[in-house]
């Protein structure tokens, strides 16, 4: 039967092209986190503040655009709006080699080329996942999810080290037209998709986008399963993102690791999110989805902690491999994750709560980048990898506190009724005492304060 499942998701072309223009898309992507730095520092002579600002800008639009573009999202057509999106970053990262080979190119526009197609990642990324589900049976969407994770897992270890190889071989500006190709062939995979994709819903009276934004935070907020991953997420990105950005200033100044090895001993642990990608499927059939999940989170967070024990010779793969565990982790509960917001969340909705959950993850990754390199600058590099590391293993605690670890397998369903607060008791009722032997229901309701919390959750992606 597994088999057959397989097979039927494999045989359907739409989600081929779906896969093949993602997966060649996000190559390109990650040949450009090494090309652009290096166009700045080789080319332009950069400064650090002007490197920082670089990296600053392409999260910039999740923290400035991230919620209302999940209220369009929730209002236009997904595929054209893919389209232009990806047509729109292809002209963008044209302009970079055009720009130098006129001489003209300067910090400025890398910059504001950055922001834009920033920009254009944002819609595209919110509309990507919404439209998943459209192009895949609901059956098959764990594991549509899985071969996606992995293969971003894939194209993440391939385009680090491609990236780097690139530079060298025709020069940083060039490298840059690597990734305006991917743009191109996803788009063209977009424009072979047959499936016609259902027109979205329009409500009766239509609301202002601000009054949109609120309903899908507040749908967020108040469910407990979306609440309680949200929270988990941020921290865990603010984490992650802390120690991840000292770690090629810990490899070079603390463990004199030459520079040819640092991109491939990062690139390492992009192994793991391969195995977290495969695993994830069996892991949820064989144990449940929410236990599952929690599984992956608790067995793999404690290995961080070899991070800050690697040292100079042998004791260096220590680095990779914890951050290899930790990568498994992250990608297997990812794609449970993923795959349970696609069923679980309203469909008319799913624009507005990815966007949501998108923006308080992405937007924890500038803040954990300034939150590693104070702790690096006060502490020193291997005390602050210890400190952030620990805060990761202890950091799946926080999954306990929903109605997770009551169950075996997340809801695939839509809940009934938005999740909302219960109505207050009159001060004149008392509850009545519970028989022994009763144990009282949990409650969904969120407490008030829990407001507040949401402010990732989201890999990723992490």
């Amino acid at each position: 039967m597994n088999a057959r499942r397989r097979d039927g998701l494999l045989r359907q072309r739409d989600f081929r092209l779906l896969w093949a223009g993602e997966t060649t898309s996000r190559f390109g992507s990650n040949i450009t986190g090494v090309a652009m730095p290096l166009v700045a520092v080789v080319t332009l002579d950069a400064s650090t503040f002007w490197v920082s600002a670089l990296a600053a800008a392409a999260w910039l639009p999740w923290l400035l655009l991230g919620l209302p573009a999940g209220a369009w999202v929730d209002r236009l057509p997904r595929r054209p709006l893919m389209v232009v999106c990806n047509v729109g970053s292809l002209l963008l990262l044209l302009s970079v080699p055009a720009a130098a080979w006129l001489d003209a190119l300067t910090m400025t526009q890398l910059v504001v080329v950055s922001l834009l197609t920033g920009v254009a990642n944002v819609f595209f990324s919110i509309a990507y996942r919404v439209y998943v589900p459209f192009v895949v049976p609901r059956e098959h969407l764990t594991e549509a999810n899985a071969k996606l994770q992995g293969s971003e897992s894939a194209a993440q270890l391939a385009g680090l080290g491609g990236g780097g190889v690139l530079a060298g071989a025709f020069g940083a500006v060039n490298g840059l037209l690597a990734d305006a190709a991917t743009f191109l062939v996803s788009t063209l995979c977009l424009l072979g998709i047959r499936g016609k994709e259902p027109a979205p819903e329009r409500p009766e009276r239509p609301q202002a986008l601000r009054k949109e934004v609120a309903e899908g935070l507040r749908h967020t907020v108040r469910d407990p399963y979306l609440r309680v991953l949200t929270t988990y997420g941020t921290v865990t990105n603010l984490l992650l993102t802390g120690y991840q950005a000292i770690l090629t200033v810990f490899l070079v100044r603390e463990l004199h690791v030459g520079e040819a090895a640092v991109g491939w001993l990062l690139a390492g642990s992009s192994v793991g999110g391969l195995l977290g990608a495969v695993v994830a499927t069996p892991m949820a059939r064989r144990f449940g989805t929410a236990r599952g999940m929690l599984l992956c989170k608790f067995a793999t967070a404690p290995f961080g902690l070899l991070i800050p024990l690697a040292e100079p010779g042998w004791r260096v793969v220590l680095l990779p491999v914890g951050g290899a565990v930790l990568a498994l982790g992250v990608v297997s509960a990812n794609v449970i994750q993923g795959a349970f917001r696609q069923q679980y969340c309203p469909p008319q909705l799913l624009g507005r709560i990815t966007a949501s959950v998108s923006v308080a993850n992405f937007g924890a990754i500038p803040v954990g980048s300034l939150l590693g390199g104070v702790l690096g600058g006060v502490l020193g590099l291997r005390p602050a990898l210890w400190l952030l590391t620990a805060g990761l293993a202890v950091s799946s605690a926080l999954l306990l506190a929903g109605p997770l670890r009551a169950r075996r397998d997340l809801p695939t369903e839509p809940p009934t009724h938005p999740p909302a607060r219960p109505p207050a008791q009159p001060p004149a009722e008392r509850a009545e005492p519970a028989a022994p032997g009763d144990s009282p229901e949990p409650s969904d309701s969120p407490d008030p304060a829990d407001r507040r919390a949401l402010r990732y959750a989201v890999p990723e992606q992490g």
